[in-house]
């Protein structure tokens, strides 16, 4: 094989329309284009969403809400949930570990329902001023890093 020998694979490269060739072609006196017409004309076009000078349907339709990407991946949990932890301290990894936590969830909030009886130390964990106050009545500490 040579480099003159190389060519394109049969049915690779397609012949161009011939615009304007007459009669016979199919394509000649408006080459396809329809008669008149602003679309007829060279450099004719409109924007993507045009609708003639109405006004066009992304701008009649009202603008709404916003989803924050952070609350997508937020759970909450309950004070009683971290009695079930066998460890005193808790991250999000050590909740997911003891299927507190789904796999989707980055980020955990303690709620102050239930009640906790034993000591826990939460880092990287938010919590409520309600459940801050029952840990730390119970002899743990939370520390939001």
């Amino acid at each position: 094989m040579r480099l003159n020998d190389l060519a394109p694979a049969f049915g690779a490269k397609k012949a161009p329309k011939r615009l304007g060739r007459g009669i016979g072609s199919n394509l000649g006196k408006t080459s396809g284009k329809g008669h008149k017409g602003q679309k007829s004309r060279s450099g004719g076009y409109h924007k993507v969403g045009f609708e003639g000078g109405q006004m066009p349907l992304q701008r009649r339709l009202p603008k709404f809400g916003f989803v924050s990407q952070k609350a997508l991946k937020t759970t909450d949990l309950r004070l009683d949930a971290l009695n079930a932890v066998a460890v005193d301290v808790i991250d999000v990894a050590v909740l997911k570990a003891a299927g507190l936590v789904g796999g989707k969830y980055n980020f955990v909030k303690v709620m102050g329902s239930g009640t906790i009886n034993k000591a826990v130390t939460l880092v990287g964990i938010k919590a409520t001023a309600t459940a801050k106050a029952a840990i730390e009545a119970a002899g743990g500490q939370v520390k939001e890093a």
